[in-house]
């Protein structure tokens, strides 16, 4: 009897054993992936950090820059035009159109109709977006942004170029004067003196 209460209490203990040991791998194995993760910080790690604060601010400033754009809108723009969500979505519409998301933009439309929001005020905000198409830098969305907004309150701007050069031409000072050149789309280099012969 001695013997099988030996045998049946290796047996536990075996058990208990091999369970202690494979349980024990696995909290290693988890620990050794916690600690790759969690490791010494890099600086990138330190940076981070630091980051929210960062964020946080920037936020804010954006928040502040959208809530003055909302009120410069509804002080400018009579009507439901002005309205919030009119421009909210207005704007969104013509920048996804500019970027050729035609079915998103679309999307956006429906609901700037569901609104109640002009339809026209779009029209003329992408026609005037067009207007400035030279103008706006492909790789930095704040100028798009920007430009959207100014066409957005001022549907009928024109671009400096365009206005310069729709000015009538000075008369020449004496018959003999040679003709002025027509404004040229891009700005003009600052004309550099000839090399004395």
């Amino acid at each position: 009897m001695r013997q099988r209460v030996f045998e049946s209490r290796n047996a536990v203990l075996r058990q208990f054993a091999a369970t202690l040991a494979v349980s024990s791998l696995l909290v290693l194995a988890g620990l050794g992936g916690a600690s790759a993760q969690s490791g010494t910080p890099t600086p990138d790690q330190g940076k981070a950090a630091a980051q929210p604060a960062d964020a946080a601010a920037k936020d804010a400033a954006q928040n502040q820059r959208r809530t003055d754009e909302f009120a410069e809108a509804a002080q400018v723009i009579n009507g439901p035009a002005g309205n919030p969500e009119c421009v909210w979505l207005g704007r969104r519409v013509v920048r996804l159109m500019w970027r050729d998301d035609l079915d998103t933009a679309f999307r956006h439309l429906d609901l700037y109709d569901r609104f109640g929001c002009p339809g026209g005020h779009i029209q003329a905000a992408f026609r005037c977006l067009t207007r400035f198409g030279g103008q706006i830098d492909p790789k930095v969305a704040e100028t798009l942004d920007s430009r959207v907004h100014a066409c957005w309150i001022n549907p009928a701007a024109q671009p400096q170029q365009a206005a310069a050069s729709t000015s009538p031409p000075a008369a020449p000072a004496a018959n003999n004067a040679q003709p002025q050149p027509a404004a040229s789309p891009s700005p003009a280099a600052s004309p550099t003196p000839a090399p004395q012969k």
